[in-house]
């Protein structure tokens, strides 16, 4: 099935990290199962998590001023605790904080996005079987596998039956844009049942976006928190905290700088991406005033530099241009960023297409350009005149580069 054209259009995500984790402020899931948090302390946090001011209208807002088309929520985590009144499974918050999400996202015209873990470590029928092929001398977590003489394969069913019952709620509900899935490394695709999980889903919404862990159903790569050196060739998403963090941790406080975030999402999108900035709402439902901020700050680079934004696809290889650049869909402007005030010319090697002018994004201010040497097969360098000081952004300059046809590469080695 073909990509859906608004996901590799978005550019950015906001994904949503939303638990009882947030009340004690602990790592979500993880921490009870490698024994960091006693598991009876992580999950007294059920009984202290309010959602006292969740305003799904005011994230939605937010998401939207962040220049982002997407969102995705964690509706269960590995944990099990669920964030919507299921009737599948013990682990509730007596509340639907799903509904109102979904509403408040489509008032604003974004797509939603629904996080969901293969995994459930407080399920009673979960730690019972294994993924075939684990190694013996493995030691077992009690949460997730039983030894192999234990196995009960009527229970695994039963723990199937569960999942599925869930899955369905959201899809026949909600009817989510996109799933993404987690925890597909605990079990196999046979086990999981993958082809079948996704024809359920997709009976509610044929359309629906899946994300690779999903397995052999999933529609793109997700790189988690390391920018690849190296983009994939077909469309990907990276998912990227604010801070260290995932869900709200009190203690964190080392958040990337608005400058950091916006050289990720133009690296991103420059090698065909999308960002999935993620978020961590505290347990009242309120997301932290230094990530708000960032958001904000995004959305205005994002507003001011749209047109090098959305409706582009991945631009220069490596070796063209020293930074991200992204090009038109029509592929007659090439969009170059640059994160540092020019001292000199700019040099973009390899453009065959002549170049009709070259203009400051969000300024208009034209650049005086020429092509010097080339010999043969090969071509010269493109010379732009840097910009003045009044045309920079303070977090990245883009240069429009219009050319005379589409864009046409010279990717040889030149004449020996």
């Amino acid at each position: 099935m073909p990509m859906q054209p608004w996901f590799t259009d978005a550019k950015l995500g906001i994904f949503v990290h939303w638990g009882i984790y947030a009340v004690d402020g602990v790592q979500e899931s993880w921490s009870f199962y490698d024994d960091i948090v006693p598991h009876d302390r992580y999950m007294s946090q059920l009984d202290r998590f309010t959602g006292a001011r969740y305003d799904p209208r005011a994230w939605a807002d937010l998401f939207a001023r962040a220049g982002a088309r997407y969102a995705v929520l964690t509706t269960r985590h590995h944990d099990g605790v669920a964030l919507w009144d299921t009737a599948f499974g013990d682990l509730g918050l007596g509340r639907d904080y799903v509904s109102g999400y979904v509403e408040a996202l489509r008032e604003k015209n974004l797509k939603v996005g629904f996080y969901y873990s293969h995994s459930d470590w407080n399920h009673p029928d979960y730690a019972t079987t294994r993924k075939p092929g684990r190694p013996p001398e493995m030691e077992d977590n009690r949460y997730s596998e039983c030894p192999a003489e234990e196995e009960d394969l009527d229970a695994w069913e039963r723990f199937i039956a569960y999942r599925d019952g869930q899955v369905r709620e959201l899809a026949s509900r909600h009817r989510p844009d996109l799933m993404w899935f987690d925890g597909e490394w605990d079990r196999s695709e046979e086990q999981w049942r993958i082809p079948r999980l996704a024809a359920l889903i997709r009976s509610y919404n044929p359309d629906v976006v899946l994300n690779a862990r999903m397995l052999s159903e999933g529609d793109y790569a997700t790189p988690e928190q390391g920018a690849p050196v190296v983009p994939p060739e077909g469309p990907w998403e990276l998912c990227l905290t604010i801070n260290d963090s995932w869900g709200y941790q009190h203690h964190d406080h080392n958040h990337k700088s608005l400058a950091q975030l916006v050289r990720y999402f133009t690296e991103t999108i420059g090698g065909g991406g999308n960002l999935l900035l993620d978020v961590g709402p505290k347990e009242d439902g309120t997301i932290p005033q230094p990530q708000v901020e960032r958001l904000e700050g995004l959305g205005e680079w994002i507003a001011k530099h749209a047109d090098a934004v959305y409706g582009t696809v991945r631009g220069l290889p490596a070796g063209h241009h020293y930074g991200p650049s992204t090009l038109s869909a029509d592929r007659r402007t090439l969009y170059l960023t640059l994160f540092d005030a020019p001292r000199a010319e700019i040099g973009v090697r390899g453009i065959v297409t002549p170049v009709r002018r070259v203009t400051v994004l969000g300024s208009g201010t034209e650049l005086p350009h020429r092509v010097v040497g080339g010999l043969h097969e090969a071509v010269g360098v493109l010379w732009i005149d840097p910009p003045t000081a009044s045309d920079l952004d303070p977090y990245a300059t883009v240069l429009a580069v219009e050319l005379d046809g589409e864009l046409e590469l010279y990717r040889g080695s030149g004449r020996f």
